[in-house]
């Protein structure tokens, strides 16, 4: 589908790598909106404030990121640890950042990073491994890299349709995470030609519920306003995925981001990451949908989305 003129990582990276406490527990994500397809439910989850952004960034810009990011966002750091992180020998500085508004699992390799670790998204918390490689497989995931043991737990990585790739990891020994103030949105880019895979895929990994399915969503979002393109929204107990299905043809940094962060006032936010060495990649944008939105590169190169929900 073309856009259109429009009429307007288990101790891979697991936060409890760096002190972060874990739950088994499950806890019901919560999204606005009415449900119209629901995936079959799993007890695969565990809860949003277990899922972690992934961010690899040099040495010598882990200090820097690492501040920009509790001075826009809030929240506080782990003690930061240093470890091999994968299946085979290497050595990477590592670091959680948890705020209010999601958790992110930082690294900073010191040797070359093996292969395919830096290429996946996020580190899901699971119940089960076995069972959640099971339910991956049957979904119709591939498992990139099987499941391996590490001081604290078991970690693997699978890939979707669309080469989507997300760690799961799961620990010896729970704890317990705070709800988070606002959950992100998971912010997947996938081709017409794969969107339906992975999205069916997905949801019936994950137990989730498609929220909306949005063919003529405000392009703007993705840096072409005056343009439509189709727009999925999922729920589940892995937290919010916005499905962005595109042609590819996207203006920097569209595509580039791989999670957007929703905040009570954009343009406070915004200040804040300015003033903590961010860039700002595009004005504030307001959506069809009634969010407003903004691109933020923070100190290191990580770049995310921003948006705050305009009443109406």
């Amino acid at each position: 589908m073309k856009l259109k003129a429009s009429k307007r990582r288990n101790g891979f990276a697991g936060p409890a790598c760096w002190g972060i406490v874990l739950a088994t527990a499950l806890i019901q994500a919560q999204t606005p909106g009415a449900p119209h397809a629901r995936g079959r439910q799993t007890a695969v989850a565990v809860g949003p404030q277990y899922d972690t952004t992934h961010v690899y960034v040099a040495p010598g810009d882990l200090d820097a990121f690492v501040q920009g990011v509790v001075a826009t966002f809030g929240g506080n750091p782990s003690q930061r640890g240093v470890t091999n992180v994968a299946p085979v020998p290497s050595s990477t500085e590592l670091q959680a950042v948890r705020t209010p508004v999601g958790i992110l699992s930082v690294f900073a390799f010191t040797t070359p990073i093996p292969f395919p670790f830096g290429e996946e998204r996020t580190g899901y918390l699971v119940t089960d491994m076995d069972q959640a490689i099971k339910a991956a497989r049957s979904a119709g995931a591939e498992v990139i890299v099987q499941p391996f043991k590490d001081p604290i737990g078991i970690d693997a990585v699978i890939q979707w349709p669309g080469g989507v790739k997300m760690q799961l990891y799961w620990h010896f020994k729970p704890s317990t995470n705070p709800p988070l103030e606002t959950i992100p949105d998971n912010r997947v880019y996938v081709s017409p030609d794969e969107a339906d895979p992975f999205v069916r895929g997905f949801v019936g990994f994950a137990g989730g519920t498609i929220v909306s399915d949005d063919s003529q969503a405000d392009g703007g979002e993705i840096g072409r306003p005056g343009e439509t393109f189709r727009c999925i929204r999922i729920s589940s107990l892995f937290g919010n995925m916005r499905v962005l299905v595109t042609d590819g043809h996207l203006p920097y940094p569209f595509g580039r981001e791989e999670t957007g962060y929703e905040v009570r006032d954009l343009t406070a936010t915004l200040a804040k990451a300015k003033a903590a060495g961010a860039k700002i990649l595009s004005a504030p944008y307001t959506a069809g949908d009634g969010r407003s939105t903004g691109m933020i590169e923070f100190p290191g190169g990580y770049i995310a989305e921003v948006h705050s929900v305009i009443p109406r």
